[in-house]
């Protein structure tokens, strides 16, 4: 009954306390004070719903400090101005201070006996403590939507991004400052996948780019993850090079394109990069290091068509025959058509080489000597390793 007396003979005196809790915010180490962002009369509404709330909780008038909702709503409310918790904190401690001296004040007039000022100063710390508690929940839940909200506007504008919407020159220059990129300038699309668990095939890119000083925004889908690159007068090679070793599964980039008005074309550009690779890669590859793969993943129907035309035959053999054939052609194009320097790698004789050669072109029907038949015999054994067809 005495705590109850105490406050309620204080709630009068709120205008009083008010102005001592904002001469304290800003004298008492003002170096912990950050409320340049809060207008004075909004401050000082604050500091008057705060005092009267405590006096109203001692007073009985008001229940459950750690679910208050004025105490929540002062938490949300400087969260969103950016006023840093520990002020806020800082503020609900003197404010505490402030309230107990006043209640000190009122003891003698009112005839509180000792005890009943030890209980009155042990309720008012709890509920310095229960309100600091709401206002910290409160503060921390409004942070965490504001970087939820944040998240989805900058998703947003990503993906905005890859469906053009940058050829136009004001919601670029818009989306390049909120993304902090720049609006000018050339930039690498980059595509990985995603797996069912969720983990991206790049680790961590963001901030291996960041710390070489090269800018980068990241966008995660179901699927896939996709990352806007600035090349900012940077090679490709020098871009990409701190990136391969975080490949966990396929990844690839565009080639440079010359702004964010074209990133949805590098965007396509990327996935076609990542499907010249197989399901189980684990690589990073550039588009310019894979343009015949990529004619041939774009060209499905004439893949197929190529693959029966150019190797058929060598296909419908045996599994063991054809394996040797095929590998023994690989190796020979991939020496320059040299069977002694073939016959190494495949660690058999050169006649060996020549002896199968002489099969497959008696297979196919046609020579393998001369440029056409180079080009089409390459594109064919490309055409196979990218459908996995070995029949």
């Amino acid at each position: 009954m005495g705590t109850r007396k105490l406050a309620a003979e204080c709630i009068t005196d709120i205008p009083v306390l008010t102005r001592r809790l904002l001469a304290a915010i800003f004298t008492d180490n003002p170096e912990w004070t950050d409320y340049t962002s809060v207008p004075r009369a909004d401050l000082r509404d604050g500091c008057r719903r705060y005092l009267t709330r405590i006096l109203e909780l001692l007073s009985g008038v008001a229940t459950d400090p750690e679910r208050d909702d004025v105490a929540a709503s002062i938490g949300r409310h400087r969260a969103e101005q950016g006023v840093p918790l520990e002020a806020m904190l800082r503020t609900f401690r003197l404010g505490g201070r402030i309230v107990w001296e006043a209640l000190l004040d009122n003891a003698e007039s009112v005839g509180s006996q000792p005890h009943e000022i030890r209980e009155a100063g042990t309720a008012m710390w709890t509920v310095i403590d229960g309100l600091s508690s709401a206002l910290s929940t409160s503060y921390r839940n409004t942070e965490l939507e504001q970087v939820r909200r944040d998240e989805r506007r900058r998703h947003a504008l990503i993906e905005d991004l890859l469906a053009g919407r940058a050829q136009d020159a004001t919601f670029a220059a818009r989306a390049a400052r909120e993304l902090e990129l720049p609006a000018h300038g050339a930039y690498l699309v980059v595509a990985a996948d995603v797996g069912a668990d969720g983990r991206p095939a790049l680790v961590g890119p963001e901030t291996v780019l960041a710390a070489l000083g090269i800018r980068s925004v990241w966008h995660t889908r179901v699927d896939s993850m996709i990352g806007l690159v600035s090349l900012e007068h940077r090679d490709i090679a020098t871009v990409l090079a701190p990136l391969r070793p975080l490949a966990r599964g396929r990844a690839a980039s565009s080639p440079a394109v010359p702004g964010l008005a074209q990133v949805d074309t590098g965007h396509a550009l990327a996935r076609i990069a990542m499907d010249t690779l197989s399901k189980g890669a684990v690589e990073l590859v550039s588009l310019e290091d894979r343009y015949p793969e990529a004619l041939l993943v774009n060209s499905p129907d004439l893949t197929g068509l190529l693959i029966a035309r150019t190797l058929g035959p060598v296909l419908a053999l045996p599994l063991r025959d054809r394996e040797v054939l095929l590998q023994t052609l690989t190796a020979w194009l991939a020496e320059n058509c040299s069977a002694a320097n073939a016959s190494i790698r495949l660690h058999c004789h050169r006649n060996t080489v020549l002896n199968r050669l002489q099969r497959i072109s008696g297979l196919i029907g046609r020579p393998l000597d001369g440029q056409r038949a180079y080009l089409e015999l390459s594109l064919a054994l490309s055409a196979l390793e990218l459908t996995g067809r070995t029949d």
